[in-house]
């Protein structure tokens, strides 16, 4: 099958980016993974009239313009060749350009009891709730560090969960450095009137340590400066911000740089094209900075894809909302003293069952030096997820 132009991703900047590209008359196909468009941010069930969601009015609006574009969902992408050649499990897709827009997925650090039923990422837990409308407890704890938990935790406590408290391991006091745009300031107050209306505790500079339970989750060691407390739960919603999903971007050849929070992105230039000719990126591939700017991203790429000068309201815009992720990066680290929490028998690599113990002794008794050694000497990230 033959197109103009191929979009991977069906998220905001995926959507953003082929209704821009078909609004200009071009032939496009949009290719993604889930049964339903929106990504992770407009996640949601049929029949869904947007409760809940944010921004709900520009997802009907894109989703209404995806009668120009030819549209693949549940069309998982395995691989791209050279000259745009992208390979899915519904068959061959070629076109003269292409864009990328994949997204991001959850970052998480392994810690005593992480494996257990009961622990979840924050947007594991999410995704169940808007996509399925399961909720992963009755009583669940929220924790991590970033904006993502104020919706993981409204929603969950919309939905009947009782949320045991919210525990963010920064300090919000960071952003005196560095001061948000009013509408995110808006937005915040509007998550923290509705923790005010069900009654969720929110603790900064708080982090959870351990998770605790035989079969399955019971309860979650909580520690601040220093001292520690248990609390009960039979479910922990935790995450410490994302990691874009670069993967089919280097497959395609597309440099990498790293990005304020120590994340490989894909690098791009003021139009949103990657080192690779007719490539281009948009969205959390090119570095964490959420909905609004993903929008603004894949509308560039759109345009740049179909040879149209960017407005230059919409890279100040651009520019803008990079400044406050940048802001969010700084003020929202993961924890420096993470790898102090696990203990020697912590599993380090799920998929392979690789305890801490055995990286430390890779390292102390075997010379291991580097990523490649330690997998070649304990199978640390050689599973499925290989060590994401």
């Amino acid at each position: 099958m033959r197109f103009d132009i191929v979009v991977v991703g069906a998220g905001p900047a995926g959507l953003e980016a082929a209704t821009t590209v078909a609004a200009h008359g071009f032939k496009v196909a949009l290719l993604d993974a889930a049964p339903r468009p929106g990504g992770q941010f407009w996640r949601h069930r049929d029949g869904d009239t947007g409760d809940g969601h944010r921004d709900w009015e520009t997802f009907v609006k894109l989703r209404e313009q995806l009668s120009e574009v030819d549209y693949r969902p549940n069309t998982k992408v395995w691989f791209v060749e050279p000259g745009h050649t992208v390979h899915t499990d519904n068959g061959v897709f070629e076109a003269d350009r292409l864009v990328i827009a994949t997204g991001a997925y959850d970052r998480t650090v392994p810690f005593p009891g992480w494996d257990l039923p009961g622990v979840f990422t924050a947007g594991g837990a999410q995704a169940l709730l808007k996509g399925q409308g399961v909720v992963v407890g009755r009583r669940v704890v929220v924790a991590g560090t970033g904006p993502f938990l104020l919706p993981v935790a409204t929603g969950l406590a919309h939905a009947g969960v009782d949320v045991a408290g919210v525990f963010e391991a920064a300090s919000p006091l960071g952003y005196l450095r560095g001061l948000p745009p009013l509408g995110k300031v808006a937005e915040a107050g509007g998550y923290l009137a509705k923790f005010a209306r069900h009654r969720i505790r929110y603790l900064t500079g708080q982090a959870v340590v351990a998770a605790h339970g035989e079969d399955r989750l019971t309860a979650v060691t909580v520690i601040r400066k220093g001292k520690a407390r248990r609390v009960e739960c039979d479910a922990l919603a935790i995450g410490y911000g994302f990691t874009p999903q670069v993967e089919l971007a280097i497959a395609a050849g597309c440099a990498t740089s790293l990005d304020a929070d120590g994340s490989l992105v894909v690098s791009v230039d003021r139009g949103q094209t990657t080192s690779v000719s007719g490539v281009f990126a948009a969205g959390e591939v090119t570095g964490i900075g959420g909905a609004e700017l993903a929008l603004i991203e894949g509308r560039l790429a759109g345009l740049a894809a179909v040879g149209v000068p960017a407005p230059p309201k919409l890279l100040r815009r651009r520019e803008a909302l990079r400044r406050f992720a940048a802001v969010l990066a700084r003020v929202h680290p993961v924890p420096a003293q993470w790898a102090t929490w696990c203990a020697e028998d912590t599993i380090l690599c799920r998929c392979e069952r690789v305890p801490v113990s055995a990286l430390h002794r890779a390292v102390q008794e075997l010379g291991v030096v580097d990523g490649r050694g330690a997998k070649l000497m304990t199978r640390v990230g050689m599973g499925w997820c290989q060590g994401r």
